[in-house]
């Protein structure tokens, strides 16, 4: 038992390293890749960005929280959105409970400021996904999906969106046509080729600009890094 609370520490731990850890490596390698996506949009404004994987388990809602935390350490206002409505886990990650989220403003049961939370960094909110609705992608796809965008760009420098993978769900595709730009996570040793060109390929109708891709876990100097790979 006393093992098992200590691994849950040090996966939390983890998760937000570059709040726990500013000064590691791979803190350094979240404020390269948020300098590389700032370089990515020179003449257009990339505001909404939109974070998504091959499939589950491949470190999107760790890259995206991390990624947060070194654009609020930026000066930015940021928001931090869990829009995965069916496998939610950014409650878990910031320690918030998920009685009201994305979900409820979504149906008009609550508004931006009373589903908001403080995500623990100066600058940082948090939006989780709330109660799992029977509908994610009608809700993604709806009016109010795109009102809530609007009124959240109004409130916010950066609005980051942590996605379902995109191979499994419909969902990452519908929110990126209302987004300024996607990126997509895969991990090494893990994410296949084809899977990883299969999910390029799905999100390059969508509207919102594909950034690049987020290698993590590649080893190297028995220590994890994370690299950005840009689309040229």
């Amino acid at each position: 038992m006393v093992r098992r609370k200590k691994q849950s520490k040090l996966s939390s731990a983890r998760h937000l390293i570059a709040k726990l850890n500013p000064k590691s490596p791979i803190s350094e390698q979240y404020r390269t890749l948020r300098t590389n996506l700032d370089f990515s949009s020179v003449d257009e404004k990339l505001q909404t960005i939109l974070v998504t994987s091959a499939g589950p388990s491949e470190g999107k809602s760790s890259t995206i929280s991390n990624l947060a935390v070194v654009y609020a350490q930026q000066g930015k206002r940021v928001l931090l959105v869990d829009a995965d409505l069916r496998k939610p886990t950014m409650h878990y990650t910031f320690r918030m409970d998920n009685l009201r989220g994305l979900s409820n403003i979504l149906v008009g049961d609550t508004t931006i400021e009373d589903a908001t939370a403080d995500g623990g960094v100066a600058g940082l909110d948090i939006i989780g996904c709330g109660p799992i609705p029977p509908n994610p992608s009608e809700l993604l796809g709806s009016k109010r999906m795109e009102k809530f965008i609007a009124d959240a760009r109004e409130r916010y420098d950066v609005i980051l969106f942590d996605a379902p993978p995109v191979l499994a769900v419909t969902d990452a595709q519908i929110l990126a046509n209302n987004c300024d730009g996607s990126l997509l996570v895969i991990r090494s040793k893990k994410t296949d080729i084809e899977g990883a060109k299969k999910s390029i390929e799905a999100l390059k109708p969508a509207k919102a600009k594909l950034l690049g891709t987020v290698l993590n876990d590649r080893e190297k100097k028995a220590a994890n890094y994370y690299y950005y790979y840009g689309n040229n």
